[in-house]
């Protein structure tokens, strides 16, 4: 079968390309490996549930309530982006997965039966999966549900009195802070000395010292040298010493998604962490074929891959100038249960490049919007260049830093002194107008 675009996976640059090519009168066809993947990871495995089991533990919902809205807002997205795509006359979706069997001809294969698609542009849209470590007892916990990548906790059903997350990343916080507030006991392994290493000390030490308030434990300088299954549960073997619960998460990153692509029948080179390669205008090695979002191995962001789409719509449809040489600062946000958003460049981060500095920071406690809603936890920190009063970088662990962040975000895009932020007239009360006081350097 002949179409004019194949799209290999529903994901967001994937999907939204899919109606826009559409509405240009363009034959489409999409091809998704599972129907509990319609719309991409963000809707199905990540953003969402995640961020609605926050905003349910947060409202102080029961585990069972926590579920069922999150898979209640789940299934009503995923059925909306199936939609979306297969009422549309000019696209076809496709079950099945998706491989190459030349540079321009994809194979779909689903429950036996094999199908032939072929195209002169062809985006893989495949996104990314978990990592999993290579320890002992690893595979039979996965494959008895002792032990859960991401995926499968999002999946659970039933309450988790104990719950061990290997890994102290962003994914790994995020579900401890959540879940601590479910009411699991949970316990962070991380290999480290310390979590958030690439922080600047006191944002780091705040965020740590927030999650121990939840009753997070840490296990530092972590070893994990085993996981043994039990009757009731599963043990965690670390530095010589076991460790029981009644679930573990592994959280230590995730990997592009390339498996079974067929890859070298299309000529598509990879990176050496497994992402594809691409050109500033995300063209592979075959002049055919494009990549786009966390398959590429780059910045697992969705409003990554949706930029990743606003190239493809420029080089498809458009003059072709816009690629990734346009792409600014991303900004992002670990919905702890307070959050913290970050954009740019830390402390840190600054005087390794050499910049002359300064530096401020208040606490959440100073913001008025934050003390009448008894929100006081947090710190807030911002980094400028003291040359040319260019704002470099800004950190914000305090309620409602998800939307302020992008106000900086804006700022440092546009290059704007930090004293436009610093004499701003915000509304009041808002956590925006803190911005007034953290740029007032």
């Amino acid at each position: 079968m002949k179409f004019d675009k194949i799209i290999i996976g529903f994901g967001k640059a994937g999907k939204t390309l899919a109606v826009f090519a559409a509405s240009k009168g363009v034959k489409v066809a999409l091809v998704e490996k599972s129907s509990k993947m319609y719309g991409g990871t963000c809707i199905n495995i990540a953003c969402i549930p995640t961020k609605t089991l926050a905003v349910a533990a947060s409202e102080n919902l029961t585990f069972e309530e926590a579920i069922s809205r999150k898979s209640n807002v789940v299934k009503r997205l995923n059925s909306k982006n199936y939609h979306m795509l297969a009422d549309n006359d000019s696209v076809t979706v496709f079950d099945g997965f998706g491989s190459f069997l030349d540079e321009n001809t994809v194979l779909v294969e689903s429950n036996g039966e094999k199908l032939e698609l072929s195209a002169d542009k062809i985006i893989i849209n495949t996104g990314a999966e978990s990592s999993i470590p290579k320890i002992e007892g690893i595979e039979e916990g996965l494959q008895n549900s002792k032990i859960f990548t991401s995926t499968e906790l999002l999946d659970n059903q039933e309450k988790i009195d104990s719950l061990a997350i290997i890994g102290g990343g962003f994914i790994g916080l995020e579900f401890a802070s959540t879940f601590a507030k479910l009411g699991t006991k949970v316990t962070i392994f991380e290999k480290f000395d310390k979590i958030l290493a690439n922080e600047d000390d006191s944002i780091q030490k705040a965020i740590f010292d927030f999650l121990v308030s939840q009753g997070v434990n840490f296990e530092f300088n972590a070893n994990i040298e085993a996981f043994e299954n039990t009757e009731n549960g599963i043990l965690v073997k670390n530095n010589g010493e076991n460790f029981a619960f009644d679930k573990v998460l592994i959280s230590v990153g995730r990997k592009p998604a390339i498996s079974k692509l067929n890859l070298e029948k299309a000529g598509i080179e990879t990176l050496e962490n497994g992402g594809i390669w691409t050109d500033e205008k995300l063209q592979t090695s075959n002049p055919r074929v494009w990549a786009v979002g966390d398959v590429r191995g780059k910045e697992q962001f969705t409003y990554a891959s949706l930029d990743d789409f606003r190239i493809l719509r420029s080089q498809f449809y458009d003059n072709g100038e816009y690629s990734l040489n346009n792409r600014k600062n991303l900004p992002n946000s670990v919905f702890l249960q307070v959050p913290f958003s970050k954009v740019g460049l830390t402390e840190k981060q600054a005087l390794a490049e050499g910049f002359e500095i300064k530096v401020k920071e208040i606490p959440a406690a100073a913001v008025p919007k934050l003390q009448l809603e008894f929100k006081t936890t947090g710190l807030l920190r911002a980094v400028v260049d003291a040359q040319t009063n260019k704002i470099l970088g800004a950190a914000l662990f305090c309620y409602n830093s998800p939307e302020v962040i992008n106000i900086v975000k804006t700022a440092i895009d546009v290059n704007l002194d930090y004293t436009v932020l610093r004499d701003q007239i915000f509304t009041h009360p808002t956590v925006a107008e803190s911005l007034n006081d953290l740029f007032n350097l």
